[in-house]
């Protein structure tokens, strides 16, 4: 009986993840269904990210958040239902996750990244961990144990840069650190480890992040507020007044929009939000993690 249950799970794994065997070849499907990936933020970005790697049929996720499902979370985050309204964000996803992927082991982690607690919140090592938090002291941790060999035994970090106030999902890149543009908050992070010396000033930071060179827009009531300039395509929208800094060739420009006066956080909660970028961001990044176990 224990045989024919084995060979049953087999089957129906072959069935739901065969096809990423004819995509990645047989030693890339062994090294992804291998992999247990640790998501740090399961909102608009993350949530999407963690649903991908489950129907890549990976062995195990680790989803950390202590937020709770909100009605306003519904246009943009995979878990938020109306039937799931006030559960706990990794509560509800792990019980998506196991209707998708049944054999995935899910650890849901009810908690913040702060000092003290990373990377000890992890129940289990994990071969890559994906940043989907919106708050830059969550973030600068993170990048700050992914870049130290004493504390990081070379697992890959990707950093999701900030979804909010952008509108075109086919914007969304992936790259270095170094080369990231329009986007406050990883500009602020790249400032901030520069300072400390954990990434160097030329050349390539080493953390692979998501982003979008799409201008930021500001919802037309903080605008006129604000004093700003609509956009040139009458969009009711606001070009990010930081966004000619983040785009600047020069470190000086990016000090000046991101001074440490701020943490300079675009999250969704005062920006308008779309999943048609939010889910973007979370399938690229899940994309880069499995292009590197892959490789």
């Amino acid at each position: 009986m224990i045989t024919a249950s084995l060979a049953g799970l087999e089957a129906d794994a072959e069935r739901r993840f065969g096809g990423l065997r004819r995509l990645y070849g047989q030693a890339g499907y062994q090294r992804l269904r291998a992999l247990r990936v640790a998501v740090v933020g399961v909102g608009g970005v993350g949530s999407w990210a963690a649903e991908a790697l489950a129907r890549c049929g990976v062995q195990s996720l680790t989803l950390i958040d202590l937020d709770h499902i909100a009605e306003s979370n519904i246009n943009r985050q995979v878990q938020a239902l109306g039937s799931t309204v006030g559960a706990a964000k990794v509560q509800a996803l792990r019980e998506r996750i196991a209707d998708i992927h049944p054999q995935c082991e899910v650890h849901a982690v009810e908690a913040f990244v702060e000092p003290g607690l990373w990377p000890g919140l992890l129940p289990t090592p994990v071969d890559a961990v994906i940043d989907a938090c919106d708050h830059a002291a969550a973030k600068h941790l993170l990048a700050a144990w992914a870049l130290n060999p004493l504390t990081n035994p070379r697992v890959p970090l990707v950093l999701s840069g900030a979804a909010g106030g952008k509108r075109l999902g086919h914007r969304v890149e992936v790259a270095d650190l170094s080369e990231v543009t329009h986007d406050p908050l990883l500009a602020n992070l790249r400032q901030r480890l520069r300072r400390e010396g954990l990434v160097p000033r030329k050349g390539k930071a080493g953390l692979n992040c998501v982003f979008s060179r799409e201008e930021v827009k500001r919802p037309l009531a903080m605008a006129e507020v604000a004093g700003g300039e609509v956009d040139a395509a009458g969009t009711g929208a606001v070009v990010c007044a930081t966004d000619a800094a983040t785009d600047a060739a020069t470190d000086a420009a990016t000090d000046a929009a991101t001074d440490g006066t701020t943490d300079g956080s675009l999250n969704c909660h005062g920006y308008g939000s779309s999943v048609v970028v939010t889910a973007a961001f979370g399938l690229a990044a899940a994309a880069a993690v499995l292009e590197h176990a892959t490789k």
